[in-house]
């Protein structure tokens, strides 16, 4: 529609990634790090569609031939991957990620050349681990990046970076809110700071303060409670007591199943979200 209407009314259409112009624009950010981190090793780049890693990575080279420039892709869109491997542009059949400022089919053949001469390798980056990079943004940096740009956070752990000088660039922090709160607790649940168990107790006074008092004991936090008294038609056997509990962390957490278990009440772990 854009093309359509660029051609209706003699308006200039600029793409967002396969444009040279663009991508030179783009380029400034390898001069503005070099001025402030002259000595730099790495340079790791968020890709979509390629422009911003073509701009970067191509004056990176012209300044410092030594500056290695690595593109991050989302796993699920990894189309300049299969482009490098291919040796030309290629179009992939769909885009499954979170990461949808890269969720990019097929890489721009304007600034493909640049990307196969200047760019020194590709890492591939799952979801779940742009989810942990989020958490670890917020809580330690306290910023807010979006998934996309959240991929050189994660691709720190993908390669032995010691006592090399590493930039990651945050392409950016357009994450609304509703996502951001669903990425928030997924990180949760994925560092055991949130976990929930499943008790089947008999359906008599008393028994929900002993698994309550056992959880507080090991200063675990319950957030949310669910009593099942229909999980079997003997009422007088079980009913279920499903607790989200908030916890520090793994091995917190496995103190307080241990706890429980101690006491008797057999406790199983459930997948369950908030």
């Amino acid at each position: 529609h854009a093309l359509k209407l660029a051609e209706e009314n003699s308006y200039t259409f600029i793409h967002p990634f396969n444009d040279l112009g663009v991508a030179t624009g783009q380029g400034t950010i390898a001069m503005e790090i070099v001025q402030e981190l002259p000595l730099v090793d790495y340079i790791l780049v968020p890709i979509g569609g390629g422009g911003l890693a073509t701009g970067v990575s191509t004056l990176a080279k012209l300044l410092n031939p030594h500056i290695k420039v690595i593109g991050v892709e989302p796993s699920g869109a990894a189309c300049m991957k299969a482009s490098l491997e291919a040796g030309h542009v290629v179009k992939l059949p769909r885009a499954n990620t979170i990461a949808d400022g890269t969720a990019v089919l097929e890489p721009g053949d304007k600034i493909f050349p640049y990307i196969q001469e200047n760019l020194d390798g590709i890492i591939t980056v799952d979801d779940d681990e742009l989810i942990a990079a989020f958490l670890d943004m917020v809580e330690n940096h306290k910023m807010i990046v979006e998934n996309s740009g959240l991929l050189t956070v994660a691709a720190l752990r993908h390669l032995d970076f010691q006592g090399k000088k590493v930039v990651s660039i945050l392409s950016g922090g357009n994450m609304d809110v509703i996502t951001m709160s669903s990425v928030v607790q997924h990180g949760l649940i994925q560092r055991d700071r949130i976990f929930t168990v499943s008790v089947l107790l008999p359906d008599r006074p008393g028994e929900l303060v002993r698994v309550a008092q056992v959880i507080a004991d090991n200063k675990g936090n319950v957030i949310r409670l669910d009593h099942n008294q229909f999980v079997t038609t003997n009422r007088q056997a079980a009913v279920e007591l499903r607790v989200t509990i908030e916890a520090f962390g793994t091995d917190h957490k496995r103190q307080i199943v241990k706890a429980l278990e101690g006491e008797g009440f057999r406790p199983k772990l459930i997948n369950a979200h908030l």
